[in-house]
Parts: C-alpha cells; structure tokens; sequence
C-alpha cells in the first residue's frame, strides 16, 4: 500500500535531515521511494551534496529526490489558469510605474511585455497550492510506495495542509454559477469595466484543480495514508510550538503519528560548560513525553559532525530508525478535539480505561492539565481559550467533556 509521510516542525531543528535518513532506509528496504520538498528555501540538494533540477532525479537505487519549483507547476500543468492571471494582471491591476517601464521597454525594443505573474511575483498562497496539488498527483501516479515530504516550517506547513479545505469551500459556492457568469457576463465584463473574463480552457483547468483539491483532501486526512510527524528540539520556544502544531493538526483532524526530539547531547559529554544545557534538555524531553505519551517518541542525538552528505545521515539510520519500524502504519484515534456550544467551547478527550474516580484536572495559563493517578497530561489549549475557564466536566462513555465558559 502507497503512504505518504510528512514532516514537519519549528524551522532549524533538523526536518531535512530526518527525513533524508527515512528517504534512506525506505530505499534501503527495497520500497521505491521519493524524498520531495515543499519548502521554497530547498536543501535537499546541499543535504545529497548534488544540484536538483525541476524533476525527480536519481540519487541512490529506490531513491528519487524532488525539489518542487510551484512556478514550473503552475505554468506546466495549469497553463490556461496562468495565461488568464498574467493576461488579467497585466492589463487591469500593474501599477502605472511597472506598466510604463514595460511599455517602454517595448518602444526601446529592449524586452517584449512580460506577463502581470512575471512582473508581480507569485499570488499568496499559490505556492503551497501547487506544491500540495504535485504531492497528490505523484501519489495518484503509483510510481512510489512511499513518499515523504520535508515541509516547510510550522506556521507555512498549516497554512499548506488546510489550504484545500478552505479553497474548496469556496469553489463549492461560487464554481456552479461560474460558468454560466462566464459566459452572460463576458462581453460586458470587457466592453464596460475593462476586465477580461476566464475563458473556456481556464474555466477547465479552474474545475480540474477544484476536482484535484477535493482529492488532496481526502488523501491527506486519510488515516491509513497520510502520516504526519512532527521535529522538535528540547528548548521552550521549541517544544511550545510544536504543542500548538500538535493541537492545531489535531483541530484538522490529521494523523500525527510521530515525535522526533532531535539534537539531544550525549550525558556523557564531560564537561561543564554544558552541564546547564544537560538540565533543560532533560526538562523539556520529560515535557514532550508527558504532552505526547500516546505517541511513538523518538529521541536523536547531537552528532559530532555536520549532518550533509549520505554517509553522514545514515549515521541518523543506523543509531535510531534501525531499531524500530518506522514505516508502520498507526493510524492513531482522534485524541481530542474542540467543539463550539452556545455558550462557550467544549473539549473532548479520549481516555479508554479510566476510572471517573482516579481523574483530576486543572488549568494553566497555557495548557490543560489532566492527571489520572501517577501519570499527567498537557493539552494546549488555543489562544482563543486563553481568557475562558473551566465551568463544568463530564466523564462518559471514556470520554471526558470539559467546558469552557468565558
């Protein structure tokens, strides 16, 4: 069965890496496998110490690695989309100071009028959607068993994995008039207000993508496909984002299945300077275990050497992902989730075999703390949260609800 698995992280804690030793041992294990990355500042390339091009290429037998350009995407695969923007842009919305200095290039003969998307630079969030639109179609493709995709850092990460829920959202109320305005609205869209309307292939490619997104929406929040894991280090500002990453992937209802605390000096180390570091580093892995007990926790250490090249990264290989299998499949249940009431939020948590009488719990500035017998949990809690409190809870069903009023 084809899976994808995707990390991702704070930026700077060591995603690439990871996932180049993961790219490596699937490889290794005789699955054909693609390392791609969606993050526009790609590393990859420096990572294999190789240039990459526009399209997969070949770096180790079972092993393609990608470093995905979303401008070649979008002019390659949505051609008739990006000629209507550029002609759109360039005819309606170019300031007068950009307009000018083409036209006069044009009289000079120096340069031909360049499209609206070449003067003015990509669209937001054009990026991240053609990037995700790529990752469904080499999925779709069944040309690897597995793929797996360094992501860009957190906040662009969630940005990228929610962008198909809400484009579609809006293709489904406005895309059925869309061509019928089309084509009524045309004519006078371009004699009265000067703005040309998408054509016929545009209109296609437009439903073609919308199609794709609604796709890439079930693939990702497939369970038994997509994995998502998430890279941190064991430094406060660190581990805190990768709780709100953890809560807000769950809000979406995605798979994490994964923790990696990457960087962990040895105990061993010897020496004092470092002594200080050794305390936090062990205060923060003991956080993350708590935050994140019911998932596969895997700890890295911090090697003696910068991590580039092959040999260099199966270090990551051979001292961590040899001795488990990483690759198995833990489709793991919805933990939690937060629910809007008349009058507040309601959060809902799993706890299978618990007993009403053991469970406790209490509020932090930040976090939810619920502690059942020896053992504690921190649940961050949205900001939207932050100024509500606790009223009520209830325990049925193994599940505990808990409400919050503000």
């Amino acid at each position: 069965m084809q899976k994808i698995y995707i990390f991702t992280g704070k930026g700077g804690v060591g995603k690439s890496s990871i996932a180049a030793a993961h790219a490596i041992k699937s490889a290794e294990e005789g699955k054909r496998t693609l390392l791609m990355s969606t993050d526009m500042a790609h590393n990859l390339g420096d990572i294999f110490e190789r240039k990459l091009g526009k399209e997969p290429e070949n770096v180790l037998s079972n092993l393609d690695v990608y470093e995905i350009d979303p401008e070649y995407v979008m002019h390659n695969d949505f051609s008739f989309v990006m000629e209507y923007l550029g002609r759109l842009l360039s005819e309606n919305v170019m300031s007068g100071a950009i307009k000018t200095e083409t036209e006069k290039r044009k009289e000079d003969g120096t340069e031909s009028i360049q499209s609206g998307l070449q003067e003015l630079g990509m669209m937001p969030g054009m990026e991240e959607l053609f990037s995700l639109l790529k990752v469904s179609d080499i999925y779709r493709s069944g040309k690897y068993d597995r793929v797996i995709v360094d992501c860009a850092p957190t906040g662009e990460t969630l940005s990228l994995l929610k962008f198909p829920e809400l484009l579609s959202w809006y293709m489904e109320k406005f895309f059925p008039i869309g061509k019928v305005g089309v084509r009524v609205l045309a004519p006078v869209a371009k004699a009265v207000f000067k703005v040309e309307m998408p054509n016929k292939n545009a209109m296609n490619d437009i439903e073609r993508m919308y199609l794709k997104l609604a796709e890439l929406e079930e693939l990702l929040k497939d369970r038994g496909t997509t994995c998502i894991r998430i890279v941190t280090t064991p430094e406060k500002m660190v581990v805190e984002e990768t709780k709100r990453n953890y809560m807000y992937l769950n809000l979406y209802n995605f798979n994490v299945d994964g923790i990696y605390i990457n960087r962990i000096l040895p105990r061993e180390i010897g020496n004092e300077f470092f002594d200080k570091w050794l305390e936090i580093q062990r205060e923060y892995i003991a956080q993350i275990k708590e935050c994140f007990a019911a998932i596969p926790i895997y700890e890295i250490p911090w090697y003696d050497e910068e991590l580039k090249g092959e040999r260099a990264i199966r270090r990551i290989v051979e001292s961590v992902l040899a001795r488990t299998d990483v690759f198995e499949s833990r489709a793991m249940i919805e933990r939690e989730k937060f629910i809007q009431t008349q009058d507040g939020y309601m959060l809902e948590v799993y706890l299978p075999y618990v007993d009403k009488e053991d469970i406790d719990l209490y509020q932090s500035s930040t976090d939810l703390i619920i502690k059942i017998g020896n053992f504690k949990r921190n649940i961050p809690l949205p900001n939207i949260l932050r100024k509500y409190t606790v009223s009520r809870a209830k325990f049925e069903g193994e599940k505990l609800h808990i409400h919050f009023t503000p």
